[in-house]
Parts: C-alpha cells; sequence; structure tokens
C-alpha cells in the first residue's frame, strides 16, 4: 500500500526524553501539511509500550495505520486496518528532540529517517530517505512537516 512508507517515518515523533520536563510534548494530535504529493493525515500519539513507548495511530480516507514502539531500536511493526503489512521500523531516540529510524520491509532495509521536533513542541521535521522503491513508494528523500492540534 503506497501510505505505508511514504508516511511511516512520523513514528520519530516519540522524542521527548523520559524525564525531562518535554517528556509529553508529542502527546496529543498531529496534522502533518499538505503537499502536491502528499494529502493531509493526522496522526494520534499516545503513552504505551513502558514509560517510554509510544503508540501512533496514522488517518487516511479509507485507512487506518497503527505502530506501538518502545522507542528503543528494536524492529515494531506497522499494521493497515488492523493486518499486517511487512514493514518494521526500528527507533531510536537521539536527544530530547531528535530521533532516528531504520524502516524494514519484509526484514530487508529500505531507507532511514531523522526527526526534528521544534524547540516549542509545535512542529515536527521528518527528513526520510528511502533506498529503495518498495510499498509503492519510491526511492528517493522526502521532506513532512506535521503540527500539533
Amino acid at each position: 500500500m503506497r501510505l505505508l512508507l511514504r508516511f511511516s517515518a512520523i513514528v520519530l515523533f516519540c522524542l521527548a526524553a523520559p524525564r525531562s520536563v518535554s517528556a509529553q510534548l508529542e502527546i496529543g494530535t498531529w496534522v502533518r501539511k499538505s503537499t502536491a504529493n502528499q494529502p493531509t493525515m493526522t496522526l494520534k500519539i499516545e503513552t504505551c509500550c513502558g514509560h517510554i513507548g509510544r503508540k501512533l495511530t496514522y488517518s487516511l480516507t479509507g485507512a487506518t495505520m497503527t505502530l506501538a514502539s518502545g522507542m528503543d531500536g528494536r524492529d515494531a511493526a506497522l499494521s493497515v486496518n488492523g493486518k499486517p503489512t511487512g514493514e518494521t521500523m526500528a527507533i531510536t531516540r537521539v536527544d530530547a528532540h531528535h530521533a532516528t529510524t531504520v524502516i524494514k520491509m519484509n526484514g530487508a532495509k529500505i531507507g532511514t529517517s531523522t526527526a526534528t521536533l521544534s524547540d516549542d513542541g509545535k512542529t515536527l521535521t521528518i527528513e526520510s530517505e528511502l533506498t529503495t522503491a518498495a510499498g509503492g513508494n519510491r526511492a528517493g528523500k522526502q521532506t513532512e512537516v506535521w503540527v500539533k492540534q
């Protein structure tokens, strides 16, 4: 499904250190700014999977994508409408405002992403690079901007 890889990088958003004042900045609802190649999408971020983990639920017309990550560098599976997709992401916190992700399809690495959360916690910028076309997505670089609601 074309949605999978293109929008999956947002899992990087779970950036804040668990004991910092900003630890809950990412919790809530986010909207991705639309572009010619990217329709508007909504993301709900909740706590899960222990004290630093996050559950992400993406909503787009006709599809709901979910992922639960411990934010510990281990692969986490992405599902669409409750069904497995073969896509996983290994998300690692770098610091309170940065994270990295390794994106895989059926166990093979197909790309990476980096995320930067603004100092005020209102904007998230995701820079992704897919080295392999998969899931209907073409290889190359992409930038997404998400705004907290």
